[in-house]
């Protein structure tokens, strides 16, 4: 018997390995996939600027970094005791500004050399919504907490998200052409848009990445996050207790169809490897100091050595 119906994920002509140097921009999802690729020890940086849900954002965000667009006193502002910055997350907002400026232009010099040696890019974008500022008509990342009636919320058109995907891409390409691009939709849904708004939102990205893929852009992925939430996944024993997030087992399971797809099959091997470490490390004895755990801690030193002898680009 047969008891859901399974969305089809194609196999990528790019996999990741374990060489693979991966940079992610996205929403609080691209986070979530991001533990992953840290807990099997791949090469990863994950939103040096904090999560981010709308493409225009991620856009800016590229284009800053890839021309090394330093940040000045002109892109942060004064609010509720701390200094912020509308193009990131307030995860980075500081109660010093020289402090603050420091940061994010440390971080962009950072991502401008990760994106000029990444191997792929993952975009995870979150949400068509945006936000403007009414005084500058600036869209920005977060609002800070700002009172809501200086913004104008507005659904990005579908050709206004191409445009951004193109700039994205280009940007990237022209640093590092050899790079490519995983785009994917996160699963969580935005319910304080509303249902209907929600529905709208994820279709416009939909849409929007697919009419790139559509233009024979062979450097584009697409793996189907969303879709495999809502369709494999609909009931809601699979979503956290907000009955909007994915739960543990979703995460895990969308991860799965994740390595299958976009993981080079020759390095998922050394995935299960890594992995029997990292749950031997969280082993918490009884007797630490007995013969058994001692030969237990030898044996697991050793099988560490032996696999970063032969790939020392692994860190635990």
């Amino acid at each position: 018997m047969q008891f859901t119906t399974k969305v089809s994920v194609k196999k990528s002509n790019h996999p990741l390995n374990y060489d693979s140097k991966v940079v992610s921009f996205g929403s609080c999802f691209a986070s979530t996939m991001s533990e992953k690729f840290d807990y099997f020890k791949f090469q990863n940086t994950v939103n040096p600027f904090g999560i981010v849900f709308n493409p225009v954002s991620i856009e800016m965000i590229v284009e800053r970094v890839v021309t090394k667009n330093w940040f000045t006193e002109n892109d942060v502002f004064f609010h509720n005791e701390r200094w912020h910055c509308y193009e990131i997350h307030s995860d980075l907002s500081h109660a010093n500004k020289d402090t603050l400026l420091q940061n994010l232009n440390a971080n962009l010099k950072s991502t401008n050399q990760q994106i000029a040696q990444a191997s792929h890019v993952i975009i995870t974008y979150g949400s068509s919504w945006i936000y403007k500022l009414k005084s500058t008509n600036q869209v920005v990342a977060n609002c800070h907490k700002v009172p809501q009636d200086q913004f104008e919320k507005v659904l990005l058109s579908v050709e206004t998200i191409e445009k951004a995907i193109q700039n994205i891409v280009h940007l990237i390409q022209k640093v590092n052409p050899n790079c490519h691009f995983i785009f994917t939709i996160s699963p969580v849904r935005h319910l304080k848009d509303g249902f209907v708004e929600n529905q709208r939102s994820k279709a416009h990205l939909i849409t929007a990445i697919h009419e790139i893929i559509d233009r024979q852009h062979t450097t584009i992925d697409y793996f189907p996050s969303y879709e495999i939430m809502i369709d494999e996944l609909r009931d809601y024993r699979f979503y956290a207790n907000d009955f909007l997030h994915p739960s543990s087992l979703a995460t895990d399971y969308i991860w799965e169809r994740f390595f299958q797809s976009q993981i080079d099959e020759n390095d998922q091997a050394i995935m299960q490897e890594v992995g029997a470490i990292q749950k031997a490390l969280l082993h918490k004895p009884f007797h630490p100091n007995s013969e058994n755990h001692q030969k237990f801690v030898k044996n697991l030193n050793h099988k560490i050595a032996a696999l970063i002898a032969q790939y020392p680009q692994i860190k635990f």
